[in-house]
């Protein structure tokens, strides 16, 4: 792809030469972030497995916003080779990036390993977030302010991380991966927060709720299949479930906020667990350690 200049607007101006990129944008919560901020004005890129499906939906979300700055960027994030191609491109196409969307994650409910060799929950929902958010942290810092934000779970608060068997090798359960993973995203969030400090860029992390989407489908534990019919009509819509990324994302009543754990566009508390600075500090090095030097621009 090659270099975008121009910032593309549309409705209300609050987003208007902002570039905004969203992992697991395709579908669920992602996609209705990226409808969300596009009809902010923001130019946005989605990222998504498929190229097919991720350019059917950049066009539903161009139409359904009314702005034709979406752009579709095509990649696997269990794969660090994937997420490092990601990152240059990205850094190839947008001159500037304001805010990160870490959306993109899932749940399985049988131990799967990557091509790095990595257990699939792991990888995903924590290690590609933290890789990709470091490959383009020099990109977010020249851009300040600028926001990264994450989207975790409320079953952060039943995660433990386990640093004798982060990868599920001894014992596997889908829910603990699952819970560990997304208790990974918040003290990355914070820890990435500390990092930040005085430089322009902050980092918050959010639950957005029990939502209708298709989450762990594609391993489904027995307890989602029975999330159906009658459950799901007590379940947040997509758009509902986006409020707070949106919010995140783009509202001036959290300008400098950082390092926070936000539910329904407001702040909480999280997992006691998060706020261990040195857990926090020993998690980022052990994730350091297995996705290797960021080689970014930084």
């Amino acid at each position: 792809m090659s270099e975008i200049t121009d910032a593309s607007m549309n409705t209300d101006a609050a987003m208007t030469g902002k570039f905004v990129l969203i992992t697991g944008g395709t579908g669920g919560i992602g996609k209705a972030t990226a409808i969300g901020l596009a009809r902010l004005g923001a130019r946005v890129g989605i990222v998504g497995r498929d190229a097919t499906r991720a350019e059917a939906a950049a066009d539903d979300i161009r139409a359904t916003s009314g702005n034709p700055a979406v752009d579709v960027f095509a990649a696997d994030l269990s794969s660090q080779a994937e997420v490092r191609r990601l990152a240059a491109e990205v850094l190839d196409a947008y001159p500037r990036l304001d805010v990160l969307v870490n959306n993109a994650g899932g749940f399985w409910a049988h131990r799967h390993v990557t091509a790095d060799g990595l257990e699939h929950t792991f990888a995903l929902n924590h290690l590609a977030p933290f890789l990709l958010t470091n490959l383009l942290l020099a990109r977010l810092e020249a851009s300040a302010p600028a926001r990264v934000v994450t989207v975790s779970s409320g079953a952060q608060a039943m995660g433990q991380i386990d640093f004798d068997d982060l990868q599920g090798a001894r014992k596997y359960s889908g829910q603990q991966a699952y819970n560990q993973s997304k208790l990974a995203n918040v003290m990355f969030t914070y820890e990435l927060a500390r990092r930040l400090e005085g430089t322009g860029v902050t980092a918050n992390v959010l639950h957005p709720g029990v939502t209708r989407t298709d989450f762990g489908a594609e391993d489904q534990a027995w307890y989602f299949a029975m999330m159906s019919g009658l459950a799901r009509l007590f379940m947040k819509s997509p758009a509902r479930g986006a409020e707070t990324p949106i919010y995140l994302a783009s509202s001036p009543d959290v300008d400098g906020v950082s390092g926070r754990y936000f539910a329904n566009r407001e702040a909480k508390d999280s997992n006691r667990v998060s706020y261990d600075t040195e857990a926090a500090a020993r998690l980022w090095q052990a994730s350091a350690d297995l996705v290797g030097p960021p080689r970014s621009e930084r």
